[in-house]
């Protein structure tokens, strides 16, 4: 399979445009458009077998040493294999790499769970470390999320082809309103729906098929929503919510969050109570590179249209991710809770701009897959599934 040998993603989404990338509505994972409904479907009770996963691709070799009861890579490691130039910006502290251009690809600090990629906040299982003069990053993260990210291409044999069939899931429902603004009188169910309605028109525009777990106002259970979209053999799966925080904290806080399925083996960034779950390869993870490609091609572009502030690409075992058999990602698109952030909520123009960016990182995304898989992105290409 031909493969553009990108040098990041950042790389291949400045350079490539959505259109002419994926195939249009007409074939879509082999099966006629009409064979598909765009209303929401009758809800169903049954669970999703777990599906095969895809191997893994042959492990890149990485240098590691046994860290505080962990394995870890020393980030001058992942500057020489990807090219970078390590600088400190605080002695001992921050740690920082640029490329031949000169511009910072990657920034960690010691102690913090999270890093920045090309500006973007992300967050990892485990906090840097410094040890022995440098700065050290757990092996599954650097496996996990930093090397998908940096170096797509490397991936290409685990990742799908272009998305055509989309499932979108607006939170809540029903009985359940979700979070609330009561001074403001606006109940995430109705935000979340009136975003997602929103977003279809958008997708549908641009070419995909899309599939709604709900377009009313109604229930729909936690187990149902990704058994729609394994039903649908659906490409990609979107659920759109809204935050919150108590009151203590509630004006304190604003901002986005973008969530993907935790890996296999790795700790959430909230980290479960459960941790039974934390050994367990969930259908969810057969798709760990496309879904933190997906994440953060989601989050670089909600921040950017928003201008919201930047709370993190983050992991998470969801109930709504756990099952799924494509990729998928969870946004927190605003805090309802903060009074100033949900005055922008409240108007149609903010809901129209969340709608719009969670369309431009789906094209993004479909880009870099378009660009890793050209052979594949014709009418007529095969299913990932």
């Amino acid at each position: 399979m031909a493969r553009l040998r990108a040098r990041g993603l950042a790389a291949v989404l400045a350079t490539l445009a959505w259109a002419g990338g994926c195939a249009g509505p007409a074939a879509a994972n082999g099966h006629p458009a009409a064979a598909v409904p765009t209303a929401s479907p009758p809800p169903v009770a049954v669970t999703p077998a777990p599906v095969p996963a895809r191997p893994d691709p042959p492990p890149r070799l990485w240098p590691f040493k046994h860290i505080f009861g962990a394995d870890y890579v020393d980030v001058a490691a992942i500057a020489e294999r990807y090219d970078l130039k390590p600088a400190w910006v605080t002695s001992g502290r921050t740690l920082q790499l640029t490329d031949a251009q000169g511009r910072v690809r990657l920034k960690f600090e010691d102690r913090n769970r999270d890093f920045y990629l090309d500006g973007v906040r992300i967050f990892m299982g485990e906090p840097t470390v410094g040890y022995q003069g440098g700065l050290w990053v757990s092996k599954i993260d650097v496996i996990k999320t930093i090397a998908p990210l940096l170096r797509p291409d490397d991936h290409a044999n685990q990742l799908p082809p272009c998305p055509r069939l989309i499932v979108l899931d607006p939170g809540h429902g029903g009985n359940d309103p979700g979070n609330q603004n009561p001074r403001l009188h606006l109940n995430e169910k109705d935000m979340t729906l009136d975003v997602v309605l929103r977003l279809r028109k958008v997708l549908e525009a641009r070419g995909y098929r899309v599939i709604l777990t709900r377009s009313e106002d109604r229930r729909v259970d936690l187990d149902e929503r990704d058994v729609i979209a394994v039903r649908a053999r659906a490409d990609l799966f979107l659920s759109v919510h809204f935050n919150a925080l108590p009151s203590a904290f509630a004006q304190r806080v604003s901002g986005t969050e973008t969530y993907v399925m935790t890996p296999q083996f790795q700790a959430s960034t909230e980290v479960e109570q459960d941790k039974s779950m934390i050994p367990v390869r969930y259908p969810g993870n057969r798709d760990d590179p496309a879904n933190i490609l997906l994440g953060f091609a989601l989050h670089r572009q909600l921040l950017k249209t928003l201008a919201t502030s930047d709370r993190g690409l983050k992991h998470r075992r969801l109930a709504v991710l756990r099952m799924l058999d494509c990729p998928g990602a969870l946004v927190e698109a605003a805090f309802l809770s903060n009074d100033a952030e949900a005055r922008r909520v409240a108007t149609p123009e903010f809901r129209q701009k969340i709608a719009e960016a969670i369309a431009d990182g789906v094209d993004a995304y479909a880009a870099m897959l378009a660009a890793l898989h050209p052979a594949e992105t014709g009418p007529g290409a095969a299913s990932s599934h």
